[in-house]
């Protein structure tokens, strides 16, 4: 997938950084304990260990390199690879999907890890234009992702479901595709559908797209206007979604926002539909949000992608875009389920490192492999890959 920003993880290291970020959020005391209560494990234990591709990208760019005698370079893309990057699931047919998803479980299996994988054929995916693609109807959906779901088995398998799926909407201002009142609710039982359908299995962690944090806002309400804004907020579109029904919410999927920030931005997430569930009817103000403390077992757990987000976002010049091919951006925090943050299963890399976001600012099409990005995302590490 390969995204905007208006629209659209060694570890040691990382997770420092990700340590000062999860002291703000243990501040808040219970009553006579002195400290805050967990919000319930995470749904993914800790020292879990994903998935690695041994042919991925980066694995064959160092062996091509170091062909070339550019050995320092080979160097970098053999640790980029050393690391779990999610596997991505575009294409048609039910057969297929069936078993190129068994055979990644398996694969994982045998390396006795977790993989983590991307369903990504919602129809009308990315309003249909740079991603464009996906089912051609809401039954051909329904069936990929019952093939999807049946390859997994009850093998062990953390899926992010739909990358964009619910933070863009047909119903985007932007977005020509239509009609909106038939599509917008197709797109929810779809989501739906697959939250049930991924569910079934019994190791199977579930975690909805939700964009990232400088995308929606988190309701529908706008306290400048003060009038509802239909469908605009994400905590309703993952609510509508089935988010109570699965692990959690994914952000930041191929895009580079900065991991304080995204944790800032997910944890009020989460704390509006904790509120939501006791019977408010739309978020507390931001403030009030930041004042709740993160204890409730219930509450919503979360999980970030990592793979560009080692210097943050690009702050684009005229004619540039800040989620597309941004340039001098770097790895971020290694793939891991020990974050140190309470509501945060994991950083991952959703976005392979070295794909393409598209024709733009140099890059070749979107999901193309592009040696130069990958190299600079490795020299640009953050913390450094070695």
């Amino acid at each position: 997938m390969d995204k905007r920003a208006t629209r659209r993880r060694s570890a040691l290291a990382g997770l420092a950084a990700a340590a000062l970020v999860a002291g703000a959020f243990a501040a808040t005391a219970t009553a006579g304990t002195g400290v805050a209560a967990p919000p319930g494990p995470p749904h993914l234990p800790k020292g879990t260990q994903f998935y690695v591709d041994p042919d991925g990208g980066a694995a064959r760019q160092a062996e091509t390199w170091r062909q070339e005698g550019r050995t320092a370079d080979a160097e970098l893309m053999d640790a980029m690879a050393a690391h779990a990057q999610a596997i991505w699931f575009t294409t048609p047919g039910a057969d297929r999907v069936r078993d190129d998803v068994r055979r990644v479980v398996r694969a994982a299996k045998a390396q006795g890890r977790v993989p983590v994988l991307v369903a990504y054929f919602v129809p009308y995916r990315d309003c249909s234009q740079w991603s464009a693609g996906g089912a051609k109807s809401e039954q051909e959906y329904k069936e990929w992702i019952d093939a999807f779901a049946q390859g997994i088995g009850d093998e062990k398998a953390v899926v992010v479901v739909e990358p964009d799926g619910l933070a863009l909407l047909t119903s985007e201002p932007w977005c020509t595709i239509g009609p909106d009142e038939e599509l917008v609710p197709e797109r929810y039982r779809e989501i739906n559908h697959a939250v049930d359908a991924l569910k079934r299995g019994k190791h199977t962690r579930v975690y909805l797209d939700a964009g990232h944090s400088a995308w929606q806002a988190l309701d529908d309400y706008d306290a400048g206007y003060g009038e509802p804004r239909q469908q605009s907020g994400i905590v309703n579109r993952l609510l509508r979604g089935g988010v109570t029904r699965a692990d959690g919410f994914a952000l930041n999927t191929s895009n580079y926002r900065s991991t304080d920030e995204l944790v800032r931005y997910g944890t009020r997430v989460s704390k509006c539909i904790q509120a939501r569930a006791e019977g408010a009817t739309h978020c507390p103000s931001e403030a009030e949000l930041d004042a709740m403390p993160v204890y409730k077992p219930g509450m919503t757990h979360f999980v970030l992608d990592t793979s560009r987000n080692g210097r943050g976002p690009y702050t684009p010049g005229p004619g540039e875009t800040d989620w597309c091919n941004p340039p001098g951006r770097g790895l971020g925090a290694r793939p891991t389920a020990d974050t140190g943050i309470p509501l945060v299963d994991a950083f991952l890399w959703v976005k392979r490192p070295g794909e393409s976001d598209g024709e733009c600012q140099g890059g070749p099409a979107a999901g193309r492999w592009w040696p130069e990005q990958a190299l600079e995302l490795a020299k640009l590490a953050s913390p450094p890959l070695r």
